[in-house]
């Protein structure tokens, strides 16, 4: 079974289509990033979304999204803001930011990275996408952040982070 991620609809072939594996891979390296970066309200809601794809919580094979079905924001330079700052955040996990903190390398994380990019650029957000399905809302930001490892969490909904998770407890 796949998890897909979308860009620009279904069937466009901008879609990602990934194993379970590689959906851990691609949302862990992505979710290092956007944690160090997030400082504006609809940063802290995409984070929430991509904790969301956390498949030791929400099963595996049953995770995914679509980027015409994000709330990009109101305005155009709201829309301008959140596509950068997705990109921000892939380019930055592209650089390997916070991989050694994996416990593994993250194995073919640079084409999917990549391949996102591509997804996100040629989407067009579109104006007035403010009851986006899916995309979690205001008071649904991942506001918290995980004291030991510095990484936002959809706390109180997950007991911690991604690798609070997989990792065994600390003695």
């Amino acid at each position: 079974m796949s998890n897909t991620f979308s860009g620009t609809g279904a069937g466009t072939g901008h879609d990602l289509n990934l194993s379970n594996g590689a959906t851990e891979v691609f949302i862990d390296v992505l979710m290092l990033a956007v944690s160090d970066l997030a400082s504006e309200p609809w940063d802290f809601r995409f984070a929430a979304l991509l904790s969301l794809q956390d498949q030791t919580i929400m099963g595996r094979g049953d995770v995914g999204f679509d980027l015409t079905e994000f709330d990009w924001g109101a305005t155009e330079r709201e829309r301008a803001r959140a596509k950068d700052f997705v990109l921000s955040a892939v380019a930055l996990a592209a650089s390997g930011h916070r991989w050694s903190e994996l416990g593994y390398y993250p194995p073919r994380a640079h084409d999917y990275l990549r391949h996102f990019t591509t997804m996100v650029e040629s989407c067009t957000p579109s104006a007035g996408s403010g009851a986006a399905d899916g995309f979690p809302g205001p008071d649904e930001a991942a506001m918290a952040s995980c004291v030991r490892h510095r990484i936002l969490t959809a706390l109180p909904l997950w007991e911690g982070c991604f690798l609070c998770n997989r990792l065994p407890p600390a003695s």
